[in-house]
């Protein structure tokens, strides 16, 4: 039981490390929600399952049911929000040739602050 509580908190840190990676290193906020989303809610399920299994303490079992739960629930509604005012408010987007959103949402042209002032 022990080496598979060590696994799974193993297995949750490397999840979570690539999230962070994810979000340091890739291109535009769209990949880097993805990232940090996905691998992120898969490592915190692995290192809540870990340490649930690692400690003979018995309300920590339904704590963390519910805490994965509550991840399991909220951070697609979030992502789902985060893209669509990245999308909307006109943030640049990497390995997209043709837009599939363009008919159905409108999105903002502007440049941000920072990208328009030219030194």
């Amino acid at each position: 039981m022990t080496y598979l509580a060590a696994v799974l908190l193993v297995l949750g840190t490397a999840f979570l490390l690539i999230a962070a990676i994810g979000v340091v290193r890739l291109p535009d906020p769209l990949q880097r929600m993805h990232s940090s989303t996905k691998a992120g809610t898969l490592g915190a399920t692995l290192l809540l399952l870990g340490v649930i299994l690692a400690s003979n303490v018995e309300e920590l079992g339904s704590t963390s049911a519910l805490t994965i739960l509550f991840l399991l629930i909220t951070l697609p509604i979030g992502a789902q929000l985060l893209a669509r005012a990245s999308y909307v408010s006109g943030a640049q987007l990497e390995g997209l040739e043709d837009d599939p959103l363009a008919s159905e949402l409108e999105r903002s042209v502007s440049k941000p602050k920072e990208l328009a002032e030219d030194p």
